[in-house]
């Protein structure tokens, strides 16, 4: 392989895991560069291949937060088991099933959530005045089994997605919601480097140095987040969702065109 692409894309890494310790949605900057560098490789074997630095990026920045916060072992848990059940019943859902059908609603919940995003400037903050445990549990097991199997079937900005459902319903503050979204995140992509492991579509070369500018970024977006704030996070949510809003857009036209 050429070092300029290597280069280029541990650069994407670093970006992505940035980015995705913040807000989320950082394969929406990894997996398009990917792609995009790497078209003599299968898809599964590039997308196998960027699941371990996305891995790498999001435990060290799993550790930041939880230097911040604490959770809930069982909560976490079966939240986690959820969404790997939701996720590999999406992930086998599209194996049938074409996903451009639900691109066009997917596309309206984004702009809704965009516009929310820009005029409410305390969304990071807790949402929510107070949420007993029953509705925590309720609320905290929905977001599982929606966004895990929106994982499996779609995919980007799902950490995103799990962010804001722990913000706005189960009342946590961005630093617990990201610590819980990133933990689980970590639950399903350890299920799919364990699955593409399996199939010998992880390319390592590319792989391991990735992996260490990924959780470069990650390391150094969880600490800019914390030493700057939760009100500084909201910029990075409204940049993310316009990456998603743009790339589901694009997907859709393209297809008529």
């Amino acid at each position: 392989m050429e070092l300029d692409i290597l280069l280029y894309l541990c650069i994407a890494a670093f970006c992505a895991g940035f980015v995705d310790a913040i807000a989320g949605g950082g394969g929406l900057i990894q997996t398009p560069m990917g792609l995009a560098l790497l078209p003599q490789l299968p898809v599964s074997t590039v997308i196998g291949t960027l699941k371990v630095p996305a891995f790498s990026g999001t435990s060290l920045a799993v550790i930041q937060y939880l230097k911040k916060t604490k959770i809930q072992g069982f909560f976490f848990i079966v939240l986690a088991a959820i969404s790997f059940a939701s996720a590999f019943l999406g992930s086998f859902v599209l194996t049938i099933v074409n996903n451009h059908f639900m691109k066009p609603l997917l596309l309206l919940i984004l702009i809704a959530l965009w516009i929310f995003t820009y005029f409410k400037k305390d969304f990071v903050k807790n949402s929510v005045a107070a949420v007993t445990p029953k509705k925590q549990w309720f609320y905290g097991v929905l977001i599982a089994l929606i966004v895990g199997f929106y994982d499996g079937f779609i995919g980007p900005a799902t950490g995103t997605f799990f962010i804001m459902g722990f913000i706005f319903l189960v009342g946590f503050d961005f630093f617990k919601a990201s610590a819980y979204a990133k933990m689980i995140n970590l639950a399903t992509n350890f299920g799919s480097i364990c699955l593409f492991l399996i199939k010998g579509q992880i390319i390592w070369k590319i792989a391991l140095p990735m992996a260490v500018c990924n959780g470069l970024g990650g390391y150094c977006g969880a600490k800019l987040a914390i030493l700057k704030g939760q009100q500084w996070v909201r910029y990075i949510f409204l940049f993310i969702m316009l990456l998603a809003i743009f790339k589901f857009a694009y997907e859709m036209f393209s297809v008529h065109f």
